[in-house]
């Protein structure tokens, strides 16, 4: 058994995660390439390696020819005499597997099968890494700021080093070295030099991932998120419905006190979140959308995927919101374009009295004639008069 072989292959395994199947298969490809330097060429070398005892050979098919006048390559033949020192049984024209021993390659042999190892080790190293990560794509992951590349954040995260690009930044938020921060991965690529991470504090997901981990009912698939619109460091606005009935998604996405919330709210540092109850009456949703401000009418259009919304006249400006981000985020969230108007404004186009009229008309079978109805109440007067003790007919 190679013990020294052994020990170096298990502690690459532990220490760099990499298969022994790999290791095995660089080694072979040193020798491989060692062959060829010493020799120059390989065409006929083989390799083999047991993976238990981890013990190797080396050998070269050759043909044997009847003297030495008759070689034309020693790499590819040998002498029938020299063939019968180890194969008494060779004859001319025979193929014989001739032992090669490594250990008389020149130096120069010898340092490319090092380089060749190392090289395999570093690709497998950074393959390894990748793989890792490139599991963790579309996740929330946790690391440590380590400095400033241009304009962007570098971040370790543990095995490797990602990238806080200016586009993906909250502009209102700074970073101290050795700062730990949650991001969102948002894509892992492969190069020479190892992964490249790209990750986010923008993305709507990382709002998602945060309310997963603090939302137990999230997690077990009873509260679902039906949608969400951010503006990063500003506002966002969730949607979110229950698989039960006794079940409130919004209260169990806000937490006792409010906690489950204020932690997401503390991680975006202090950005607003605005939970609302998702709901498939599109004008319903809408109405829920727009809060915190209070909402007189909604019309829906499904086909056209607008809404007319009239408020009262001291809410217009909530339900818009400042630089109209409040009805921004509630059209991104319901995919509605929503025109808002106040009361006044609905009164004085004769909108308003159209939705009043529709709101408060009385089916028609309810309406009946005063006269009938007063003639009837006279009836029924006499009848009870009629049973009444001291009554006449």
């Amino acid at each position: 058994m190679n013990t020294e072989l052994k020990e170096a292959i298990e502690l690459l395994e532990k220490e760099k995660h990499i298969s022994r199947e790999s290791l095995l298969e660089s080694i072979e490809m040193s020798l491989m390439q060692a062959c060829k330097a010493n020799f120059g060429k390989n065409e006929n070398i083989n390799v083999n390696i047991n993976p238990e005892t981890f013990d190797f050979s080396v050998t070269a098919e050759k043909e044997v020819v009847e003297s030495q006048a008759d070689i034309v390559d020693p790499i590819l033949q040998v002498t029938v005499a020299e063939a019968k020192v180890d194969h008494p049984e060779a004859e001319v024209g025979d193929i014989i597997i001739v032992d090669i021993n490594s250990k008389n390659f020149g130096r120069i042999a010898t340092q490319n099968a090092k380089n060749v190892i190392l090289q395999r080790i570093r690709e497998e190293e950074r393959n390894v890494v990748f793989n890792e990560y490139y599991q963790k794509v579309r996740q929330l992951v946790t690391g440590v700021v380590q400095r400033m590349q241009g304009k962007a954040y570098c971040i370790n995260l543990g095995k490797a080093d990602a990238l806080l690009s200016e586009n993906e930044q909250v502009k209102s938020e700074k970073f101290s070295p050795t700062e730990r921060v949650r991001v969102y991965v948002l894509d892992v690529k492969n190069s020479s030099k190892g992964p490249k991470i790209l990750v986010s504090r923008t993305h709507p997901e990382l709002v998602r991932k945060l309310f997963e981990e603090e939302v137990t009912e999230i997690r077990d698939g009873i509260v679902e998120i039906k949608g969400i619109s951010r503006e990063a460091g500003s506002r966002t606005k969730m949607a979110v419905a229950s698989s039960e009935r006794n079940v409130d998604p919004v209260g169990a996405c806000v937490g006792q006190n409010g906690s489950r919330v204020n932690a997401v709210v503390k991680e975006l540092r202090g950005e607003k979140i605005d939970i609302i109850a998702w709901n498939e009456n599109p004008a319903i949703l809408i109405e829920n959308a727009l809060s915190p401000a209070k909402v007189i009418s909604v019309e829906a259009n499904p086909d056209e995927k607008a809404a007319r919304v009239i408020v009262p006249d001291y809410q217009l400006s909530l339900a818009i919101g400042k630089e109209g981000q409040n009805a921004r985020l509630a059209a991104r969230l319901t995919g509605y374009k929503i025109d808002i108007k106040s009361e006044t404004q609905a009164r004085a186009s004769g909108e308003f009295d159209d939705v009043m009229k529709e709101e408060f008309a009385e089916p028609e079978s309810e309406v009946v004639n005063e006269s009938e109805t007063a003639d009837s109440y006279e009836e029924e007067a006499a009848a009870d008069m009629s049973g009444m003790p001291g009554s006449q007919e």
